[in-house]
């Protein structure tokens, strides 16, 4: 069955105004007073002091960098491909971080090539290069990778 029609009222009598509907977080927001609706009557002084706080960390980053010159950064590149690079990768990087201390290991920083295995001093020289190798990844298997982190280590030292 249909709904019956409203009758039309010419004028009809101004209700009062309802509550409105309290909430959780209107409730916080009316006890809190550094909330949005609250204005404060003096001038913002928290521009400076952030401002401040920059200064200080660019010094600091400064120190980290200076830092980061005196040590080695070696760079190890593993291929996505398979498993086996990556469990390669994680040895030599431990192996290098309990041999030498002081140095900077980073494995993959940029996004490594198909195939690869490479250990190098970030910007300097190639400890082992071994690239475009295809699956069983014969060259790579064959290392010994305890030698290769002994040579790695004597090399730096």
């Amino acid at each position: 069955m249909a709904p019956r029609k409203r009758r039309v009222v010419e004028e009809e009598p101004a209700k009062p105004k309802l509550p409105t509907r309290v909430t959780r977080s209107a409730a916080k927001r009316a006890a809190n007073p550094n909330s949005a609706d609250f204005v404060s009557e003096g001038p913002r002084t928290d521009l400076p002091k952030k401002k401040a706080k920059k200064v200080v960390r660019k010094e600091e980053q400064g120190k980290e960098i200076s830092k980061a010159a005196k040590t080695k950064t070696i760079v190890i590149e593993h291929c996505k491909q398979c498993n086996s690079f990556k469990t390669r990768a994680i040895r030599v990087k431990e192996g290098l971080k309990k041999g030498v201390s002081g140095v900077t290991v980073l494995v993959n920083p940029n996004k490594p090539r198909k195939g690869c295995f490479e250990i190098r001093v970030d910007g300097g020289e190639t400890f082992i290069s071994l690239l475009d190798m295809k699956r069983p990844f014969a060259p790579m298997k064959a290392l010994e990778i305890d030698k290769v982190i002994s040579d790695i280590i004597d090399k730096i030292k």
